[in-house]
């Protein structure tokens, strides 16, 4: 991907468009544990598009939108992993658009377009 998006002369948004990835990939892994998830990158003349596709139909959700201090978070070991769920807003405020459309052979596909 770090090859494509350099290739495309788009380096200047590479680290927003990893960011991207790594978010919908994660949330993808967790809704279908050791299941297959796909990633596809793709440019038209308004930018480039990233997909991720998993089987699950469930529809993601943020969480609600408030305001956090250091002193709100949990940062003990056992809840370390409470304080996670932001990928969405992460991934609304880099994005020019996104959404999910249903893949009709079965999952859906989360995707965002990005403007260099």
């Amino acid at each position: 991907m770090d090859t494509r998006i350099r290739k495309w002369d788009y380096f200047h948004i590479l680290d927003s468009a990893l960011l991207v990835v790594s978010e919908l990939v994660t949330n993808a892994a967790r809704q279908t544990t050791h299941e297959e998830i796909r990633l596809q990158l793709s440019r038209d003349p308004y930018g480039i598009i990233i997909a991720v596709w998993d089987r699950d139909h469930e529809l993601p959700r943020a969480k609600p939108m408030t305001e956090l201090t250091l002193e709100d978070l949990d940062l003990s070991e056992e809840a370390f992993d409470d304080n996670g769920g932001w990928g969405l807003h992460i991934i609304q405020a880099l994005s020019a658009k996104c959404g999910v459309t249903a893949d009709p052979a079965g999952g859906k596909w989360i995707w965002t377009r990005m403007h260099p």
